[in-house]
């Protein structure tokens, strides 16, 4: 997938459901929430209980979503991701090895990144967006808000720290989409298994960033 189909995909949507699962049937059953609640683009972590299958089956189960992964810390485990068939991949930091790897396999690559070199690092390194994590402990849409005039150019995800409340503030301030993990799938839902519940706030959000 190249990075302009990724980037108008991320700019129709707005925002990534992140999910960490400690078993596999769960993983799944979060992402069928979030996918009914509107939400298209789904990165599953490489640290979930196995990970690569949940990710083959959930390109099957959803063929109208977008299912990538995150926390990839070397280019072995990226290389496995996308054997898994992963559309898009995250990664907690910069690897200029790592982007070099998903950019030859035309993969769009999202490197974690905080401070100003890192982001251009990871940008002039080929990324295709950067996420900013985690941007809460740095100051949060104000942060993000202060890196457009001199970064302007390069696309952030701000991630760690976005809320259902404040996510729309972070586009405002010039974010491209935001990263959403626990805000989404509070543990007390889960541990009830209502899905309903979470694809209700999937579904608030989307609509609140539209």
């Amino acid at each position: 997938m190249s990075n302009q189909v990724w980037l108008s995909k991320l700019q129709q949507h707005r925002a990534i459901a992140v999910i960490r699962a400690s078993k596999k049937a769960l993983g799944e059953q979060m992402a069928l929430a979030v996918a009914s609640g509107g939400m298209e683009i789904i990165e599953i972590t490489w640290n979930s209980d196995r990970a690569a299958e949940l990710i083959s089956q959930l390109r099957t189960q959803l063929p109208h979503c977008l299912i990538g992964t995150g926390t990839l810390f070397n280019v072995q485990e990226l290389e496995r991701a996308i054997a898994a068939g992963c559309q898009f991949l995250f990664t907690p930091h910069t690897d200029v090895q790592m982007i070099q790897a998903a950019v030859a396999q035309n993969i769009p690559i999202i490197p974690g990144a905080l401070t100003p070199t890192e982001i251009v690092t990871a940008w002039t390194q080929g990324a295709s967006c950067v996420k900013v994590f985690p941007v809460q402990s740095v100051g949060g849409t104000s942060y993000i808000k202060s890196l457009q005039a001199p970064l302007g150019h390069i696309p952030l995800i701000p991630t760690g720290g976005v809320t259902l409340e404040n996510a729309k503030e972070f586009l405002q301030v010039g974010a491209v989409a935001v990263g959403l993990s626990s805000e989404l799938f509070p543990q007390n839902l889960i541990k009830q298994g209502d899905w309903t519940a979470i694809a209700q706030k999937a579904k608030n959000l989307h609509q609140q960033l539209h």
